[in-house]
């Protein structure tokens, strides 16, 4: 179970991961659900508060070259941010969007607790929720 811990945290940050696929594999070789959900949340959480504290120490370097950001995407981003605000985090589950949106959070320098917070929420529920179609769909699969 130590190795969902890493592929969930692996997968929060920029990295590739695939802590879904893993997370099922484990509930079909009998490891308990409250257990696998503890550990891909907090292991998932953690990957995404890297993220921000990330975000939130890039944003001295802006004026470099080679920041990944122009000024002008920085811009449209922090007006993104201020338009939708800390909820936006409550979508940090998603693959694709869900990274950026917590490295745009440290970025603006969203309170640690308030973005640990949604983060958490975001992470719990989609972990509980996978684990829920595990136990639907994938049981009969698993011998």
């Amino acid at each position: 179970m130590f190795s969902l811990f890493w592929v969930a945290l692996a997968s929060a940050t920029l990295l590739p991961g695939g802590s879904e696929v893993w997370l099922a594999r484990l509930w079909c070789l009998g490891e308990p659900a409250l257990g696998l959900w503890l550990v891909a949340t907090v292991g998932n959480t953690l990957g995404s508060m890297i993220n921000v504290a990330m975000g939130r120490y890039a944003r001295q370097f802006q004026d470099r070259r080679w920041f990944p950001a122009s000024p002008q995407g920085l811009a449209r981003a922090e007006r993104w941010y201020h338009r939708f605000g800390e909820f936006s985090l409550l979508l940090s589950w998603l693959p694709v969007i869900g990274d950026p949106l917590t490295v745009l959070a440290g970025v603006m320098r969203l309170a640690w607790w308030r973005a640990l917070l949604w983060i958490v929420l975001a992470k719990g529920t989609r972990y509980a929720l996978l684990i829920v179609m595990a136990q639907q769909w994938l049981a009969p699969y698993c011998q």
